[in-house]
C-alpha cells in the first residue's frame, strides 16, 4: 500500500522541473538501498515527497525555498521500527514521538494490544487519533489476540473478527498485529481463522509471534497467514523461520536483546532481504540513554553487520515487510523521510527530516507538538474490590504435613522463559512454607465486572522479600504480584488502585516505591525525562529486594502473566502451560 502523500500530478511536474521544488539538500552522500552504493547527490523535495535525486550533480535548479548544505554528511532513509508497543515506553504517543523522532525514527509500526486489553476498541482508536500530526508517523497494526489466549485469561475486552473489521477502516491501520496464539492457529481454532480471514479481506499484512515454534507446528502456523516473527531469542530459531519464509524482526528491547545472537547465526546467508530490526518493548529511560532504532542498527553493526545492510534492515526491508511502497528509500516518489549522519558505523543523526520538514537536530526535537488530550487519559481503569490478606493466601488442602506442589521456575535471571517444576513443601496450620528462592505470585483481575484471583508459587523470579506489583502485566494487564507476605500484597493492590495503575513496591507493610501510570494503568502523563527518573528510582528500590542479577528489576514482573511465552505463566485463572494451553493445578493429587 501507499501512504498518503502529495497529489501525484503535482509531484510529476516537480520531478520534471515544470514547477519548482520547495527546497533542495546538497552536498550529501546518499545511501542507495536499491544498489548499496553511497554516492554524492542533491535531493529535491516537493511538499512531503522526494521529487528528484540528482546523482549527476548538475547545476542546481531554482527552488522556492532553501538550499540546504549537508556538509558532506551521509544521508540515509528515516528509520522504521518494524514492531513495537508505544505503551511499553510508558509514554503517551505524543511523548513517545518527542524522543523517538529525535533519534531518527520516522515511522513506528505499533501494536496497541496493551491498551486494547484494557479498554478495547476505544483504546486502539485513542492511540490512532492522539498520534495525528506528529513529527513521525505511528502506523497501527490491529491487535489480533485480545485476550492473548481465549479461555485461559480474562481481559478488559475481547476482539473477534467484527472488531478487526471495524478497526481496519482507520486511516493509519496497515496490518494485523502479532498473532500470539500460535498453537491456536496451528490447531485451526475457528475464531483465529476468522480473524485471519478478515485481515486478508481488508488487505492487511499479518504479523506473527511464534516463540520456540519449530517443525510442523511452525509450518502450520505460517500456513495460517502470519508472515513475520519478532520472537526469536536464539539464532537457530531465526534460521529456521527465515528458511520457512518468515520475515524475522530481530529485537533489541529493554527486556530481551536478540540482535547479536540472530546475526551471528544468519550472517553467512546469501540474502538478508527478510531480516528486519525492531524494539518491541523499550523503556523511555533506555531511549533517552542510547537511542531508539538508531541504537538497534548500531548493535547490529557492532555485531559485525555491514552498516549498509544494517541500515537497509531498519528501512527498506521493514517497509517491504509491512507492504509500504513509498517509505524506506531515498528516491523519486518516496516520502521525504531521511537523516543526516557523519558516521555510518555509529548512527547518531544530526538532522532528521520527516515528510520534507526538519523535525530534529542533534537529538533534540525542533518541530512543535500540538498538545492534545483525551478523556481516556483521566479515567481510572483499576477496578478492584477491597481485599484481605486471606484473599491472597495460598490455602493448602491439608492443615499440617507435606504436600507436593507444581510451580513456575525461571530458567534464567535475565530471561522470561520458564518451566514447570515440582517439589514437596511443608504445611503448618494450613499455610504453605516456601523454600529458599520461592515466592508467592498472584494475578488479581482489575477489569470491570470481574474479580477473579489466582495464587501460585514462583521460583527464581528475583526478589526474596517484600512485594512487587504492577498493572503493566502483559497481555491482559491485570494486577501481578510477587510476594512472601499476603499483608504486603494487599497494601500493594490498594496503592495501585489509588494511583490508577503502574508499579508499587512494598516492604513490611510500607510502600517504598511507586511509579504511577494512570493512562489505562500503562502510560504516564509525564514526559520522557520525568518517566525515566521515576523508573530509575524504582529500579534502585527493587534492587534492595534481591533483584541484583536481573536484566531489568522493574520490567521483570511484566511478563510473568504473558501466557504466550513458554512454558509456564500465570493468569487470573491459574498457572498456564503455554504449549498445552491448559491450567495446571498448584497442588498435586
Amino acid at each position: 500500500m501507499k501512504l498518503k502523500q502529495v497529489e501525484v500530478k503535482e509531484l510529476i511536474q516537480a520531478a520534471r522541473g515544470v514547477i519548482p521544488c520547495d527546497w533542495v539538500l546538497t552536498n550529501v552522500n546518499v545511501f542507495n538501498v536499491f544498489t548499496g552504493e553511497i554516492l554524492p547527490a542533491n535531493i529535491y523535495v516537493y511538499k512531503d515527497s522526494i521529487a528528484h535525486v540528482d546523482y549527476e550533480l548538475k547545476e542546481l535548479d531554482k527552488v522556492t525555498g532553501d538550499i540546504v548544505d549537508g556538509h558532506g554528511n551521509y544521508c540515509i532513509p528515516g528509520l522504521i521500527d518494524a514492531h513495537m508497543h508505544v505503551e511499553s515506553t510508558m509514554l503517551t504517543p505524543q511523548n513517545f514521538a518527542e524522543i523517538a523522532a529525535a533519534w531518527g525514527t520516522t515511522t513506528s509500526i505499533t501494536d496497541p494490544h496493551e491498551v486494547a486489553n484494557v479498554v478495547g476498541v476505544e483504546g486502539v482508536t485513542y492511540m490512532h487519533d492522539i498520534a495525528e500530526n506528529l513529527p513521525m508517523r505511528q502506523l497501527i497494526d490491529i491487535p489480533s489476540c485480545v485476550p492473548s489466549v481465549h479461555g485461559l485469561e480474562n481481559a478488559g475486552a475481547e476482539f473477534l473478527a467484527p472488531e478487526i473489521d471495524e478497526l481496519s477502516k482507520l486511516e493509519r491501520v496497515i496490518g494485523l498485529a502479532e498473532v500470539m496464539d500460535f498453537v491456536g492457529v496451528a490447531d485451526g481454532e475457528e475464531h483465529l481463522l476468522d480473524i485471519l480471514e478478515v485481515a486478508k479481506k481488508n488487505n492487511l499484512y499479518i504479523q506473527g509471534h511464534a516463540p520456540m515454534a519449530s517443525g510442523r507446528l511452525l509450518s502450520a502456523y505460517i500456513a495460517g497467514g502470519p508472515k513475520t516473527c519478532h520472537e526469536s531469542r536464539h539464532g537457530s530459531e531465526a534460521v529456521e523461520k527465515l528458511r520457512q519464509g518468515l520475515y524475522v524482526d530481530a529485537r533489541e528491547s529493554s527486556m530481551s536483546t536478540n540482535v547479536v545472537d540472530i546475526w551471528e547465526a544468519i550472517q553467512n546467508n546469501r540474502y538478508h532481504d527478510t531480516f528486519c530490526l525492531c524494539t518491541d518493548d523499550r523503556e523511555a529511560e533506555h531511549i533517552l540513554r542510547v537511542g531508539h532504532m538508531n541504537d538497534v542498527v548500531n548493535v547490529a553493526i557492532q555485531a559485525g553487520m555491514d552498516p549498509r545492510d544494517a541500515i537497509r534492515s531498519a528501512t527498506f526491508n521493514s517497509a517491504r515487510e509491512a507492504h509500504l511502497e513509498n517509505i524506506g528509500a531515498i528516491a523519486p516518489g518516496y516520502l521525504a523521510d531521511f537523516l543526516l549522519v557523519d558516521d555510518l558505523k555509529n548512527i547518531r543523526p544530526s538532522h532528521v527530516f520527516f515528510e520534507g520538514k526538519l523535525v530534529a537536530k542533534d537529538q533534540k526535537l525542533v518541530a512543535p507538538i500540538e498538545p492534545r488530550t483525551h478523556e481516556l487519559e483521566s479515567r481510572n481503569t483499576v477496578f478492584v474490590k477491597d481485599l484481605k490478606p486471606e484473599d491472597l493466601t495460598l490455602k493448602a488442602p491439608i492443615q499440617n504435613g507435606e504436600v507436593t506442589v507444581n510451580f513456575i521456575e525461571y530458567l534464567s535471571p535475565k530471561g522470561s522463559l520458564t518451566k514447570l517444576s515440582s517439589d514437596t513443601l511443608e504445611v503448618v496450620d494450613g499455610e504453605v512454607i516456601l523454600k529458599e528462592g520461592m515466592m508467592f505470585t498472584s494475578i488479581v483481575n482489575r477489569h470491570p465486572n470481574n474479580d477473579t484471583i489466582s495464587i501460585a508459587i514462583v521460583k527464581g523470579f528475583g526478589n526474596n522479600k517484600g512485594c512487587l506489583s504492577t498493572t503493566v502485566s502483559h497481555d491482559s494487564h491485570n494486577i501481578t504480584l510477587v510476594y512472601n507476605d499476603p499483608k504486603d500484597a494487599v497494601v500493594a493492590v490498594n496503592k495501585l488502585r489509588e494511583i490508577g495503575g503502574g508499579f508499587a513496591t512494598v516492604l513490611d507493610g510500607e510502600v517504598i516505591g511507586t511509579m504511577a501510570l494512570p493512562v489505562c494503568g500503562l502510560m504516564s502523563h509525564h514526559d520522557a525525562k520525568t518517566v525515566a527518573k521515576e523508573s530509575k528510582a524504582l529500579y534502585q528500590v527493587n534492587l534492595g529486594l534481591g533483584m541484583e542479577e536481573l536484566l531489568n528489576p522493574v520490567l521483570r514482573i511484566c511478563t510473568l502473566a504473558l501466557i504466550v511465552i513458554p512454558q509456564m505463566k500465570m493468569s487470573d485463572l491459574g498457572m498456564v502451560d503455554v504449549n498445552l494451553k491448559k491450567i495446571i493445578p498448584v497442588f498435586q493429587d
